[in-house]
């Protein structure tokens, strides 16, 4: 799956598990989560999908905040497993048991399908919706130092649908990419400008 999957289904995951234990989410930290699991792209000797994408290592990461924040974590923690669990599980598959066992899962759809394709975009659309109906776009806008952890997302928007690193984003999800790397850099940059005042 591509980013504009990842934000999308992670933002909606939290936010469905936010209304269902009735806590608040730090939704630039949400986004940061959704897209973590990709860091594997950026450590050399890591397999994609492996380690960095394991439901037992996420876990394990887990356990003290987990301990800390009591249900409070747990839409973080939706937002961050659901990039394995949703989106690569799907999508071409994952080491979801390493280090267990470095055996693949998945259903093996392929990333640049129409089914894939078509996910992200319904995905995309529909947290468009929510983020508008529950005025979280707003809120996104809000000057907070957490604005800054968008900057991960935008960069990883940037470095698949612009420049072409890895696998690049196909065009059919060039727009949604371009709507998340808008709505990030505003956000980031109402932080800035404020914090230049």
């Amino acid at each position: 799956m591509f980013a504009v999957g990842h934000l999308a289904i992670g933002y909606l995951s939290a936010k469905a598990f936010q209304k269902l234990l009735r806590t608040e989410i730090n939704l630039p930290l949400v986004f940061f989560l959704s897209l973590i699991p990709d860091i594997d792209l950026l450590i050399p000797g890591l397999v994609h999908r492996g380690a960095t994408h394991s439901i037992i290592v996420l876990t394990l990461m887990f356990i003290p905040i987990f301990l800390f924040y009591r249900k409070n974590s747990i839409p973080y923690f939706v937002a961050i497993t659901q990039h394995a669990l949703v989106g690569d599980f799907f999508i071409g598959g994952i080491q979801i048991f390493w280090p267990l066992t470095s055996k693949w899962y998945g259903c093996g759809i392929d990333v640049l399908s129409f089914t894939n394709i078509s996910i992200e975009w319904a995905s995309f659309l529909l947290a468009m919706i929510v983020l508008t109906k529950t005025n979280d776009l707003r809120l996104l806008f809000k000057s907070q130092k957490s604005n800054l952890l968008l900057t991960i997302p935008s960069g990883a928007i940037f470095v698949s649908s612009i420049i072409g690193m890895s696998k690049t984003a196909p065009t059919e999800l060039l727009i949604p990419h371009l709507i998340f790397l808008t709505v990030f850099t505003f956000s980031i940059m109402k932080f800035l400008s404020k914090k230049t005042l």
